[in-house]
């Protein structure tokens, strides 16, 4: 059975997104996560798409603040991507964080990405930066 769901930090599930965000966000540009940075993600909102606990999407949300949480690490598994798998995650997530009181996420959109997030009603804020050496702009979307 294929569904959307949260994903308990540490469990085998979320070791399942870690090596899909390596694979999708990281290998393609020489990178790997530290363990700090994962052990950083200890207190964050995990979300996957899995199928017989295989993650074939994933998302990060990292609390702000009582009204604003950070989207981050968004992976489609490449064959997936352009399917409708992304605005389905994106889509349930989004619906969680308002049933907890959420008010507007944010999120740093590599450029390829930013058609992606604009579908999805985000707005662009800012001048475009770089961030792990390319380009991204940040987004919003109150929800």
């Amino acid at each position: 059975m294929t569904e959307i769901r949260l994903v308990p930090y540490g469990s085998p599930e979320y070791d399942s997104t870690v090596e899909l965000r390596r694979e999708v966000l990281r290998r393609p540009l020489g990178l790997d996560f530290s363990e700090e940075q994962l052990a950083a993600e200890h207190g964050d909102v995990h979300f996957a798409l899995l199928h017989a606990d295989e993650a074939l999407a994933c998302l990060v949300f990292t609390p702000k603040d009582g009204k604003t949480l950070k989207m981050r690490q968004v992976a489609v598994r490449e064959d997936l991507q352009g399917q409708g798998v992304g605005r389905q995650l994106v889509e349930t997530s989004e619906a969680w964080a308002r049933r907890n009181g959420y008010e507007r996420i944010v999120l740093h959109a590599r450029d390829t990405a930013v058609p992606f997030y604009l579908a999805q009603g985000y707005s662009v804020e800012g001048e475009p930066f770089e961030e792990v050496g390319i380009p991204h702009r940040a987004m919003f979307k109150r929800l």
